[in-house]
C-alpha cells in the first residue's frame, strides 16, 4: 500500500488555514473596538507575535512583543514581582497573570496575553509536567489565566500553546465588548 504525502499536506493546509482564520479574526476585533495589544512569552518564544503579524495592519494595534524566556527577563523587561517567580514558580498561574498584567502597562495597551510553560522535551517534573502551560489574557483591567497540559513534541506544544492563547484574546474580547453592545 503506498502513502500518499498529499494527506499530511492537506491536513497541515487546513491547520494552518483554520490559523490564519484566527488571526485575521482577531485583527478584525482589535480594529472593530480600537484595542491595542502586547505579547509577554515564554514557552512560545516569540510565536504568537509572529502568528498576528501575519495580518497586514497589524501593527495599528499590536504595539509591541516581549519573548521573557528567563526569570530574569521576566523581572527585568515587563516587571513581573520576582516575589511571584519565588512563592508560585515560573510555570504557575500567578505567574502567567503577572506577566499580562505587567506586560499591559509597560507597553501601555488595552490587552496583553502571556504563557508561560514547560515545552519539553527536557525540563518537566512530576508536578510540572512536559506540556504543562499557563496562559494569561489582560484585556481593560480585566485578567484571566488558564491552565492546559498539552502533547506532543515541543512544537506541538507551542503550536498548541499559541493557537490556544489566541482563541482565548478572541474569547475575553467577544464576552467583554459584547455585553457593553447590548
Amino acid at each position: 500500500m503506498t502513502k500518499r504525502k498529499s494527506d499530511s499536506s492537506a491536513a497541515e493546509a487546513i491547520g494552518q488555514e483554520a490559523s490564519a482564520a484566527l488571526e485575521y479574526s482577531i485583527y478584525g476585533l482589535l480594529k472593530k473596538y480600537h484595542i491595542t495589544m502586547t505579547t509577554a512569552e515564554s514557552a512560545t518564544g516569540g510565536m504568537i507575535a509572529s502568528t498576528l503579524i501575519n495580518v497586514p495592519g497589524i501593527s495599528a494595534f499590536f504595539q509591541e512583543g516581549y519573548v521573557t524566556y528567563s526569570n530574569e527577563a521576566k523581572v527585568k523587561m515587563i516587571g513581573v514581582n520576582p516575589e511571584t517567580i519565588e512563592r508560585y514558580g515560573v510555570v504557575s498561574s500567578e505567574t502567567a497573570f503577572d506577566m499580562a498584567e505587567s506586560a499591559a502597562r509597560i507597553a501601555q495597551t488595552n490587552a496583553a496575553l502571556s504563557v508561560t510553560g514547560v515545552a519539553g522535551p527536557d525540563g518537566g517534573t512530576k508536578e510540572c509536567p512536559v506540556g504543562l502551560v499557563f496562559l494569561g489574557c489582560y484585556l481593560n483591567g480585566v485578567t484571566v489565566t488558564e491552565r492546559h497540559i498539552f502533547a506532543g513534541d515541543r512544537q506541538d506544544v507551542r503550536k498548541a500553546a499559541t493557537t490556544r492563547a489566541l482563541e482565548l484574546l478572541k474569547e475575553c474580547i467577544i464576552e467583554a465588548y459584547q455585553k457593553s453592545e447590548h
